[in-house]
């Protein structure tokens, strides 16, 4: 297992590196730069740049320099663990991200806990009532959850609870003109998570309670769970013990992608609900052409998901002892 592990990782690096040549590339095929974004927010502020210093800034960033060569530049940094400055907050990126990410890591991982704690146990409900009236209405949820767009659930959340009964805010992570004290700092944080987490719960709990459903229906016709049955034990033990636990190699596949769920988030809810983390984060840095803070959220979810597929591949080994890696 160790050797396994230790190929995995070094087998990281060229396919970073991939990732980070694709990435930069694109980026730089794409309509405008750091220069445009600047030049366009000084018309916007009434500032008039001229042509020699619309070509000091090209210098300045290195836009006057070969593709390859700013590349080079770029990743010569980026190994340091220092990916530049935003050009729009004129920061260093990894001061931007830091408490965005912090931001998107409470979203994303209430959503995921609640996710998890109501999808398991509906979709082994689901499997054990098969064809019952039950099943029916957990199975329409599910094709209802999965098919439902989140940025049209989640504009129908805003006008219903926020807008017409006015039960949450709008948006955003706090209110700044709140009472003071520990009671009213928790009532105004949770009621700004609950509109965003509901949003992002329902279209998970759809997937994962089907995928626990389909993986649970297989599992309970084998015949080692029929055996267990035939020795006496009690249909929760049977279950629970014997059953669950292999049809968890299913949703093992899905949360090895959890810690890129972490970090970006749902783009389209933060959006939305103008949560300031890493998704809205990366859209605006998009849109205003700030790209070395899109090559880091671009390289981080890269290896986050080459982290999460490594330990996809170590928990089946512990959930199935059968697996085994050489």
């Amino acid at each position: 297992m160790t050797a396994y592990i230790i190929r995995r990782l070094l087998w990281m690096i060229p396919l970073l590196l991939g990732v980070s040549i694709i990435c930069f590339g694109m980026l730089k095929r794409a309509p405008g730069d750091q220069v445009t974004a600047i030049i366009a927010q000084s018309r916007t502020s009434g500032t008039i740049i001229t042509a020699d210093d619309r070509e000091a800034l090209r210098e300045l960033y290195g836009l006057n320099k070969p593709i390859y060569q700013q590349y080079f530049d770029w990743l010569r940094i980026a190994v340091r663990g220092d990916f530049g400055y935003s050009t729009r907050l004129k920061q260093p990126v990894i001061d931007v991200l830091k408490p965005r990410l912090v931001n998107t890591v409470k979203l994303s991982g209430v959503a995921f806990i609640v996710t998890i704690l109501i999808a398991l146990p509906l979709g082994i409900l689901s499997a054990v009532k098969q064809y019952s009236k039950l099943d029916y209405f957990l199975t329409t949820f599910n094709f209802v959850g999965i098919s439902i767009p989140q940025f049209w659930l989640s504009l129908m959340l805003v006008y219903l609870f926020a807008v017409k009964l006015g039960w949450f805010p709008t948006g955003g992570m706090r209110d700044p003109y709140r009472d003071p004290g520990l009671w009213p700092a928790i009532t105004d944080t949770v009621s700004h998570f609950v509109l965003p987490v509901i949003s992002i719960t329902l279209v998970g709990i759809a997937g994962y309670m089907r995928y626990q459903r389909a993986a649970m229906l297989e599992v309970i016709r084998q015949d080692y769970v029929r055996t267990a049955r035939a020795k006496g034990l009690d249909e929760r033990t049977v279950i629970l013990k014997h059953a669950w636990r292999n049809a968890l190699i299913p949703i093992i596949t899905l949360m090895g992608y959890v810690f890129v769920i972490l970090v970006e988030g749902s783009v389209v809810v933060e959006n939305i609900y103008s949560w300031p983390g890493t998704g809205q984060l990366a859209v605006r840095s998009l849109n205003e052409r700030d790209y070395p803070v899109v090559m880091a959220i671009v390289l981080l979810s890269a290896t986050l998901i080459l982290i999460g597929t490594l330990l996809s591949d170590i928990l089946y080994a512990i959930v199935d002892p059968r697996v085994r890696y050489d």
